[in-house]
Parts: C-alpha cells; structure tokens; sequence
C-alpha cells in the first residue's frame, strides 16, 4: 500500500503525478528499523516506526537555485519594510510568487550561497559577502525547511560568519549542511521527511583561496568523489533511506557541463552512492540528465540575486527553475521520479521578485520574461512544466 501525505496541499496535482508516472528504481535501501535523527545536526537517538513491509511512502521535494543577496536587494528591503510601516528589512515579498509552492512541498531545499554577517560587524557584497541576517527568516516564511550552504563564499567572513550563518538558519527553524561549528557538524546530516530518512550532504569546489582555521578542515565540505561516496555509507549506516548531494561546481556562465562535473557525476553516482545530484554555482541553468540511472540538475542557477546584464554576465543569469523531484521508498528500494521543472525569473523591476513563468505570465511580464523562458525552455527541454498553478501576477 502507498502512503500518501493528506496534510499539505497537492501542488500542483497534475505535475506531481505526471512526473510519478516515469519513476525509475535507483538503489534498494532496507526499510526496517532505521534511526530517527535529530533535527539540529543529525544525531541519531533510537528507533523509529518500522513500516510493514508491504507499506510504500511518496514525498515530494522542491530545489532552488542560488539565493545571491547582493547589496541592492538589502536597499529594496529597506523600502519593503518602509512601504509595510516597519523599520529594518523585509525579503519576504521577494518570495511571494513562490512561497504557495514551496509551501506546499515535504521539503523545499535552499541553496544560502553567502553567509551571513557576524553580529556587530558591516554588511558585505561582492567579492566577500556577508548579507543581512534577516534574509533567513524570509527563507523560512517562503517555505524552505533546509538550506545547502557549502559554496565558494563560505568563509567570506571567517568562522564568525559560518557561525552567525548557523545561528540565523537555527532560530528561523531551517536545517542546514555545508557548516560546521565543530567537527561532528561535519558528519552527514539526515532528517526526517515525513517519515523518511533523507540524508543531505554539500560540498563546495573550493572556498575562493581562503584556508579553513588550521586544524579545521571540517569548516565546510570540499569536493572528494571517495569523500562523498564514504559519507553517503556513512548516512545509510545510520538509517538514511535516500542521499542528496550538493555540489557547489562548474564554469560561471557556462550552460555546458564541464568535465570535471560529469567525472565527479559518474564517481559518485554508483551503486551505493547518491541518489539524487542538485548542482549549483554555474549562475546560469544547466541541464538535467541521468548518470548511472540517477537524477543530476546540473545547475539550478540563481532563485534570487541581482546579476548584472553586461558584457560579462549574460541576461541568462535572471533565468532559474524550482524543480520538484518526488522520491517514493519502498519494498523495491527507492524510485527517484523524473524531475519537473518550473522556470522562475528575477522581476527587478518589481523588487526583484521571483516570477513563475508560465507562457500566459510571461506574456503578461513582457519581452524580457518571455525571453527568460524560451532560454529555460530550451536547457531544461523535456523537464519544463506546460502549466502551473502558482501565482504568476505581474
């Protein structure tokens, strides 16, 4: 018998169960008795419910792209809160157009690209951020439940940004992996999805030349094919059912994968590995495809940012998708559903709010919208949603 979730809104139903309908078995994981694990960092402390064996559980996770919060979205916060009669910032209209689907998802997945500034200290953009910590509450009002943070910038701003970083994603209620404040937050972080164990682990290509604190390796995660293939067995061992994996990798403005991304693809991909790859960095969108018979999204691009339009960067840097993936466990092992996705846009002219693209909004939006989504439409063919029911109101 299929479980299936009663609790939140089914969004959108025919997406959701179009993308079921081409399920592919990657991997066998046993279903009995496996660790319950905490919410903070993943420690496991007992049993939980074993399903009877013929017992069967879908859940649906939603992936962003890169949350890039450069400077003049701080000011545009600045005017939210104005506009709302409130001081301080407010990120939060930003994620209006998305928060009914994010919301509606077993887990909505972030990927926080820049830590956030230590109390007392300056905000900071570009090449070495530290951005407001009101941001993560807006993540969470918007509905993400748990953000990758291993990224290029992850030591910005040294061990008392990563520790900020954690403490502004703890008091909103967001998970994280991709900082450490010690070296058991190194470990592989799993949590619970209604009721499946779902390890979540990220890595990083490198931290932009900066050195971690002697002795603390552990301060982030960098990309090792033998690393992440021993902490996906690790997080199995403890119970994890399924493993995503962040990779922060690529070429900057590249649509094309590079080799190194399909070599550490292939590596970690293998029987036993991971079952599910969602790439970021690129700040353009890259394809999905499979490797070894598991999922890769390439690159998500940026979900919010402020990318310039120049000769360095391409118009193709405000283009980004919101991909479901729903993942179903059961006595056959796991089925990773062919991903669904939902190209999004940044509106600056409208706050830089994140627009679902339909062909009707678009439409609405106007010309640069309508070009935003041929360009997704021609990456991700095959995996672009035709309809959505989020809101698209310009």
């Amino acid at each position: 018998m299929q479980r299936r979730r009663t609790d939140r809104p089914s969004y959108p139903r025919r997406a959701r169960w179009s993308a079921l309908a081409c399920i592919a078995v990657v991997g066998a994981v046993p279903l009995a008795a496996v660790a319950s694990v905490s919410a903070d960092r993943g420690a496991p402390h007992g049993a939980v419910d074993a399903r009877p064996a013929q017992e069967s559980t879908t859940i649906r996770l939603v992936f962003g792209g890169d949350v890039l919060m450069h400077s003049p979205l701080w000011r545009q916060a600045a005017r939210n809160a104005r506009d709302a009669g409130r001081s301080g910032l407010d990120f939060r209209p930003m994620f209006d157009d998305v928060r009914g689907m994010l919301g509606a998802a077993d887990l909505a997945v972030c990927h926080l690209e820049t830590p956030v500034a230590p109390p007392g200290e300056r905000l900071s953009t570009y090449p070495l951020f530290g951005v407001p910590r009101e941001v993560v509450p807006a993540l969470a009002d918007a509905g993400f439940g748990h953000c990758s943070t291993a990224s290029n910038h992850v030591l910005d701003r040294g061990v008392a940004g990563i520790e900020a970083t954690m403490a502004a994603l703890g008091r909103a209620g967001i998970t994280q992996s991709g900082m450490a404040s010690d070296e058991s937050g190194a470990e592989p972080f799993i949590r619970d999805v209604a009721g499946v164990q779902v390890a979540l682990l990220s890595y990083t290509y490198g931290y932009n030349g900066i050195r971690p604190p002697a002795g603390e390796p552990w301060r982030s995660n960098l990309i090792d094919p033998a690393r992440i293939l021993r902490d996906a067995a690790t997080a199995r061992a403890r119970g994890a059912q399924v493993v995503v994996a962040s990779l922060h990798w690529g070429i900057e403005r590249s649509h094309v994968p590079s080799d190194e991304q399909r070599r550490v693809a292939r590596a970690v991909t293998v029987p036993g590995g991971v079952d599910l790859i969602v790439g970021h960095h690129a700040h353009v969108l890259q394809p999905i495809e499979q490797v070894n018979g598991k999922w890769v999204l390439y690159g998500l691009s940026n979900l919010v940012s402020n990318m310039p339009v120049d000769s360095r960067w391409p118009a193709a840097s405000q283009d980004a998708a919101l991909v479901e993936v729903a993942v179903t466990v059961g006595p056959a092992g796991v089925a990773v559903a062919r991903p669904v996705a939902y190209p999004t846009w940044v509106d600056k002219r409208a706050g830089w709010t994140i627009r679902v693209l339909t062909p009707q909004s678009a439409a609405r939006l106007g010309a640069d919208a309508r070009a935003s989504l041929e360009r997704t439409q021609e990456i991700l063919e095959g995996f672009v949603v035709a309809e959505t029911s989020a809101s698209t109101n310009p």
